[in-house]
């Protein structure tokens, strides 16, 4: 007799979330983001990603020098008439921990969920944080709590610990992006 739990195999709404194979969407609230690292670096013409790159010991992220901006292999292998032409942009990837009503896990979520969260690119909100230090802590506390309807898919890399974020849409109709609030917070005019 096998181990394994037959209403499992014959109800697959009985199976975990992560074990699920098809997108699934579902609702669930915010319960915290890790504003620890909530970017990273891909060229800007082919959206490979950027190793991160470090100058006297700072990273990238605090390091205005253009010097040391990572440059795409790729890119710059295939212009060898202008090396160095292909500059850098940020995208999100934000780790966040979502409860539905019978469990609390962590999902990542990249730029085009997190944009919908965000209310601007990675790179803006990289700019606003530069000048207000806590605007990643506080977006954080800001989306706290948010009722969300979210799809969930499984990550296209096999050695992914998080699902995926493939959509998301604020329920509630007071519902407004981190930035407007910081913003407001902040009393900072502008941006889109």
């Amino acid at each position: 007799m096998s181990s394994e739990n037959p209403v499992s195999q014959t109800n697959p709404r009985k199976r975990p979330i992560t074990e699920v194979d098809e997108p699934t969407t579902l609702f669930c609230t915010v319960v915290a983001i890790d504003h620890t690292n909530l970017y990273y670096r891909v060229c800007s013409v082919c959206e490979k990603t950027l190793p991160e790159a470090t100058h006297k010991n700072a990273t990238i992220n605090s390091c205005s020098s253009s010097a040391s901006l990572p440059i795409c292999r790729y890119c710059n292998f295939k212009n060898a008439f202008n090396p160095g032409s292909s500059g850098s942009k940020r995208l999100f990837k934000v780790l966040m921990s979502i409860a539905t009503d019978t469990k609390v896990f962590v999902v990542v979520m990249f730029d085009r969920a997190a944009r919908v969260l965000f209310g601007c690119s990675a790179d803006e909100f990289f700019d606003f944080a530069k000048i207000h230090p806590f605007a990643a802590t506080t977006a954080g506390k800001v989306l706290e709590g948010e009722m969300l309807r979210v799809m969930l898919s499984k990550p296209k890399n096999g050695n992914a610990q998080h699902l995926r974020v493939a959509s998301v849409v604020p329920l509630q109709s007071s519902f407004q992006p981190a930035i407007v609030t910081l913003r407001k917070l902040y009393q900072v005019r502008g941006g889109s």
